[in-house]
């Protein structure tokens, strides 16, 4: 469904994505793993364009993306939830909803009943601004948000930072239920291990913009736990 191709990327004069290449396996969660500064947010924002890239490819379902705006990218079934969630948090529950089906791919104008299904606290406060939310309903939000676009592959930046631990355990939930019953693949970009073990089904390790280890997350052991 999604393989990126010699990826390389650069802030500056740093150089941060090395010919990077791997293949997400559809309807799994793939989960993105490493130290801080590795490299995993700039793969995934290079993967919804919200980074530009040097060169390298980026083939969602058979086509190239790589010259494809965000939004474009967006309207295939790409979403994206952005480490610090970056909602709008002068809108509504039911505006941030709104906005993400601006670029639902089937054209869909209502918010679908299974995103407060998913999240039942969201439908309680529709007319609450988001920045009046706790930091646990901003993350459901921004995951709702994206979800609203139907998408096909939803990237999670670190959804667990920062939660409290009732949230990240509906989070997870949230995941399992997305690929298990959706067949949606999720790529999870994650540094907590006891988290990425259990709602991860691969997982890939970057170390210095390139990918160190990979595997099933059965495969994922303390040796290369401690290494990377």
């Amino acid at each position: 469904m999604l393989t990126i191709n010699k990826l390389n990327q650069f802030y500056a004069q740093s150089h941060t994505l090395w010919d990077l290449s791997l293949d997400i396996e559809p309807g799994k969660c793939t989960c993105i793993m490493g130290r801080n500064g590795v490299g995993k947010t700039t793969l995934a924002k290079a993967i919804m364009g919200a980074l530009p890239i040097k060169d390298g490819e980026i083939i969602f379902e058979g086509q190239n993306i790589c010259e494809l705006a965000a939004d474009k990218r967006a309207g295939l079934g790409i979403g994206y939830v952005p480490q610090g969630r970056e909602i709008f948090s002068q809108l509504s529950v039911s505006e941030n909803l709104k906005i993400g089906l601006y670029g639902n791919r089937n054209g869909l104008k209502k918010v679908p009943e299974k995103i407060f299904e998913l999240f039942p606290v969201l439908k309680e406060m529709l007319q609450r601004k988001g920045g009046d939310l706790s930091g646990g309903q901003q993350q459901q939000l921004a995951i709702a948000r994206a979800l609203c676009l139907e998408p096909k592959v939803l990237i999670l930046d670190e959804p667990s930072e920062g939660i409290q631990p009732n949230i990240v355990q509906q989070i997870g939930s949230v995941i399992d239920y997305l690929t298990k019953e959706e067949n949606i693949t999720v790529i999870l970009v994650e540094q907590k291990l006891p988290f990425a073990r259990k709602h991860g089904d691969n997982f890939f390790i970057l170390d210095r913009g390139q990918v160190a280890a990979k595997g099933e997350m059965k495969e994922l052991d303390e040796g290369i736990v401690e290494q990377f």
